[in-house]
This record gives structure tokens, C-alpha cells and sequence, in this order.
């Protein structure tokens, strides 16, 4: 990692129950799959809402 910047982790539970760890920019958002990058209407999706449950607290 360079210099410029510092990354803040937060923890986030993954699907099969295992707490992984995502930059603090993610938290809130994930990017999607595949199979979920586009919208009915053909534009590129950037974000999708995560999941309140995944956030792990503390």
C-alpha cells in the first residue's frame, strides 16, 4: 500500500457465517456480481445495499 492514504477496516459477515474484512467505504454497499451488474433499463449498476444484518458491531 502507498502512502498517501490509510485504509479503515470494518468487519462484515460473509455468507456462510465467516466475519471477513471490507474497507469502511463498503460497509454500507457492495459491488455486485455478475449476474447483477445491469438494470432492467440496460444502465451499469455501481453499488448495492448490503445488508443490515451483515454488519458485525464491535
Amino acid at each position: 500500500m502507498g502512502k498517501t492514504g490509510t485504509v479503515k477496516w470494518g468487519r462484515i459477515k460473509h455468507r456462510k457465517g465467516k466475519v471477513i474484512m471490507v474497507p469502511e467505504s463498503e460497509l454500507a454497499y457492495k459491488r455486485p456480481g455478475p449476474n447483477q451488474r445491469y438494470t432492467s433499463s440496460g444502465a451499469k449498476r455501481r453499488k448495492i445495499k448490503r445488508s443490515p444484518k451483515a454488519i458485525v458491531k464491535g
